[in-house]
């Protein structure tokens, strides 16, 4: 933001780093801690809000302090495609696309930006809290006595020899975090028609500007916790305001299942979009003659069963 007249004072402590968050009023308090805790690091905040509310975020001190998008029922990559054009936030060095249901005690964000700089990541993510978190692929998981690690190992599925995603060169949608060269990259894949962008994050090696098994990796000094909360289609009555624990959804009523969810709407448009996206990008490989795809070779290698279906939460 800029002021009406005149020129900022100094460029000393302007920003360099952008963080974008969808956010839902019903999860204020988690929101909160996330905005707080950014702005303080110096950090250009801006919200996307799919709930259209956007007067009772006024009660935050720093509600002036923050850039507010608004459209009903739209994801992040819908407001991304939209208002982060890669010329629009050149500015910034990295881009964090985030969710709102992430925990960040334990995540320190000007921390977190060095490692990445000093490990030379194009494409990152905190990594997750796995006692606390209700949701996470294995790659993602926190390991102790780690800075920083881009693989994963798994029996039958991800061994030492794997370069293809879930095992290695891959992160989660949740909060990803993009160099502003692997943002420039990404913003073209996003496709203006489809909203849920699933299949990206298995696309996303493409933007590693160079080697994704060396580009891309999961930060496990700074990490965060993914409490899962349902947002877009509906909440769930038992996360609206509270940190859920699973064994009290282990307590819920059975008869809750059967109860109409319009989630499921959700879920369904994610898997056909995912249908979409896949078609096209097959039917781009055909039509470019001069491209060759770097990792054909290596998704032959190592194609676990969950790479042909939407990850849905």
């Amino acid at each position: 933001m800029r002021p009406l007249w005149g020129f900022p004072k100094s460029n000393e402590n302007s920003s360099s780093n952008l963080f974008t968050l969808a956010v839902g009023i019903k999860q204020r308090d988690i929101v909160d801690e996330m905005v707080k805790k950014f702005l303080s690091s110096n950090f250009t905040v801006m919200l996307f809000h799919y709930d259209g509310v956007v007067d009772e975020w006024k009660d935050y001190k720093w509600n002036d302090h923050v850039i507010h998008v608004s459209a009903h029922n739209q994801t992040k990559w819908w407001f991304a495609k939209r208002f982060l054009h890669p010329d629009i936030v050149a500015e910034y060095n990295y881009i964090f696309l985030w969710d709102e249901d992430l925990g960040v005690e334990n995540f320190d964000p000007e921390k977190y930006v060095s490692i990445v700089k000093s490990k030379g990541l194009e494409i990152s993510q905190p990594a997750l809290d796995t006692n606390q978190s209700e949701i996470h692929q294995q790659i993602t998981a926190r390991m102790r006595k780690s800075i920083v690690h881009r693989r994963t190992f798994k029996p039958g599925i991800c061994h030492g020899n794997s370069t293809a995603p879930p095992c290695t060169g891959w992160v989660e949608m949740m909060a990803p975090v993009f160099s502003r060269a692997a943002w420039r990259c990404v913003w073209y894949m996003i496709q203006n028609d489809l909203i849920h962008a699933w299949g990206l994050d298995y696309q996303l090696g493409y933007c590693a500007q160079g080697d994704r098994i060396k580009n891309i990796g999961v930060v496990d000094a700074e990490y965060i916790v993914h409490y899962g909360h349902p947002t877009l289609g509906g909440t769930d009555e038992n996360k609206e305001s509270s940190h859920s624990n699973k064994s009290d959804r282990r307590l819920e009523d059975p008869s809750h299942s059967n109860k109409k969810d319009p989630r499921l709407k959700v879920r369904r448009q994610s898997f056909v979009e995912f249908k979409i996206f896949q078609k096209r990008w097959q039917k781009a490989e055909k039509e470019d003659k001069c491209w060759r795809d770097p990792y054909k070779q290596a998704e032959k290698q190592s194609l676990p069963s969950f790479h042909l279906t939407p990850r849905v939460v």
